[in-house]
């Protein structure tokens, strides 16, 4: 009988931790556990922790709530303006309803995936190719939106966030962006240099104004050039006449300039009369030479 009673005791024991090892779970900190009963899911979600079951009856499945990265693969894109290209993009999501993450949608995360391939290029075919250079955020956010919108009520997903990763384009495009970038430069640079061109014309115009208002600035520019040029270890030194002394010699030319002789009526300049030719004697030729006696 003692014999019989500790074999029974053993199987009980045995069978006691069968079934506690059946009914028993363990549930992660970033996971949250799902019942199904007889196939009915029950309205319980189990939290973190060890967590009890019904065996045979119950069965639980664990569904990750950390933030998912999927890459989407590079997409041939032919943007509003006809420029084709190729565009990648990353998309981060987490589920927020774990229920609906595991009844309403088989394999939630291809099917994220195939909704961020699809999304990308409706979202990139409605723009041109400057706004998707330019203003990337704007692009991330409606690709964030048009994912979110089938993905978030009915399956329990929220798109955290959408990223374009890379925008591949063709080699002639690539030069043709080249030369306008080198273009756009070219003319800054022409720009700025005619603005400082404009800008030191007027002040030299301020400058000259000033020093007309004050002759003798420009004695003092005139020994400041002096003192400029002496500074260089040159062998000539150019030393400029005072402003004013030049000014006396122009006034005094111009005062003692002798008039030019008026010309008279029916002669030259000073009213002598022209001579006229004289005919030279016969047999003598005007140069002075005596010609040949005339045959007789």
């Amino acid at each position: 009988m003692a014999v019989g009673a500790v074999v029974g005791l053993i199987i009980v024991v045995v069978l006691a931790l069968l079934l506690l090892a059946l009914s028993v779970r363990m549930v992660q900190q970033y996971q949250r556990g799902i019942v199904f009963r007889f196939g009915r899911v029950l309205d319980r979600v189990r939290q973190p922790g060890l967590q009890l079951i019904v065996p045979v009856a119950d069965r639980m499945v664990r569904v990750s709530m950390q933030t998912t990265v999927i890459g989407v693969p590079a997409q041939g894109v032919i943007t509003r303006d006809n420029v084709t290209l190729t565009v990648d993009a990353v998309v981060y999501y987490r589920v927020v309803d774990p229920v609906k993450a595991l009844v309403n949608v088989r394999d939630y995360p291809a099917a994220v995936l195939q909704v961020a391939q699809t999304a990308l290029r409706s979202v990139i075919g409605k723009a041109d190719l400057d706004t998707l250079l330019r203003d990337r955020d704007r692009i991330n956010a409606e690709l964030k939106a048009v994912i979110d919108a089938p993905t978030e009520k009915p399956w329990g997903l929220l798109i955290e966030r959408v990223e374009v990763k890379d925008v591949s384009l063709p080699e002639g495009m690539k030069r043709s962006m080249s030369r306008q970038a080198e273009a756009e430069r070219e003319r800054r640079a022409r720009v700025i240099a005619a603005d400082g061109e404009f800008q030191a014309s007027r002040r030299l115009a301020d400058a000259s104004r000033t020093m007309a208002d004050t002759p003798g600035a420009y004695q003092l520019r005139l020994l400041q050039t002096v003192v400029d040029v002496a500074a260089e270890k040159n062998s000539t030194l150019v030393m400029p006449f005072p402003v004013e002394l030049l000014r006396f010699f122009d006034v005094v030319a111009r005062g003692h300039r002798p008039a030019e002789p008026a010309a008279a009526p029916g002669g030259g300049p000073s009213g002598t009369p022209e001579r006229e030719p004289v005919a030279a004697p016969t047999g003598e030729r005007a140069d002075g030479h005596r010609g040949q006696p005339p045959a007789r």
